[in-house]
């Protein structure tokens, strides 16, 4: 991959240019993005981050946050949307993890759909963020192309920018069970009463939404079920194993 050119965004032309992006990566009609021009045009001006990643002048990310609560320790990070697959969603994170740091933010946070597998290894093992709490149909139903008319359950999930870069273990405890396992495509529910829990995920719930409904029903309400009530319970989410399941940790009474 070239160079990227990360920089903040501000004028209309280049709004515009990523509002286009966003409708093309999220299956959306040209004129109802996900986020439209005017609003980020709003959030860049009163000082909020707007920032796109170009490669050879051409357009191929953009991630846009805003001042969250606690006001002044954390950012959250609404949406980011790059080129699958060849580092600038990475990019831009760490790009916005330094505006953070630059103004004295340690934390942002985010929402992400907890059963797609490529987000959670992204969040949890190369950044080293947290799952904190599960949201229930954070959205409503929504009918993109990723989405696929399914309930938009959402884990938000935080990221210390002080904590050491590597410091978020995946590895498999030894007392773990498996509270939801991946059979053939299909979740089987198990205990959740040892003190590590294994979550796995379907290998493609964007594809399984399309093609078998009934399946990507089950995958949400087993995950809804089973991570949404340890998070609720107070365990905490402490790795991601195999590309494939989290690990959550109940916390000693």
């Amino acid at each position: 991959m070239n160079a990227l050119d990360l920089r903040e965004l501000h004028t209309m032309e280049d709004l515009d240019a990523v509002s286009r992006l966003y409708a093309g990566i999220w299956g959306t009609d040209a004129d109802s993005p996900p986020v439209s021009a005017e609003v980020m045009r709003a959030l860049s001006h009163a000082g909020n981050y707007v920032a796109g990643a170009y490669e050879n002048g051409r357009l191929v990310g953009a991630s846009v946050a805003f001042y969250g609560d606690p006001i002044g320790t954390t950012l959250h990070s609404h949406i980011t949307g790059p080129v699958i697959g060849r580092g600038i969603g990475l990019a831009l994170k760490l790009h916005q993890g330094q505006w953070a740091l630059d103004r004295g933010i340690q934390r942002i946070t985010w929402t992400y759909d907890p059963l797609i597998r490529r987000n959670a290894h992204f969040n949890l093992v190369k950044l080293g963020a947290r799952p904190e709490e599960y949201l229930r149909s954070f959205y409503g139903a929504m009918d993109d192309a990723i989405n696929g008319g399914d309930e938009s359950d959402r884990v938000l999930t935080a990221w210390d920018l002080t904590a050491p870069a590597g410091a978020y273990a995946s590895e498999l405890p030894t007392d773990a069970v498996h509270g939801v396992r991946n059979h053939d495509g299909h979740p089987v529910i198990g205990p959740t009463d040892a003190g590590t829990v294994l979550i796995d995920l379907p290998d493609d719930i964007e594809s399984l939404r399309r093609t078998d409904p009934g399946a990507a029903r089950a995958w949400r309400l087993g995950v809804r079920h089973t991570l949404g009530g340890l998070l609720a319970e107070g365990a905490r989410v402490t790795g991601f194993h195999n590309r494939r399941s989290y690990i959550v940790r109940r916390t000693a009474a």
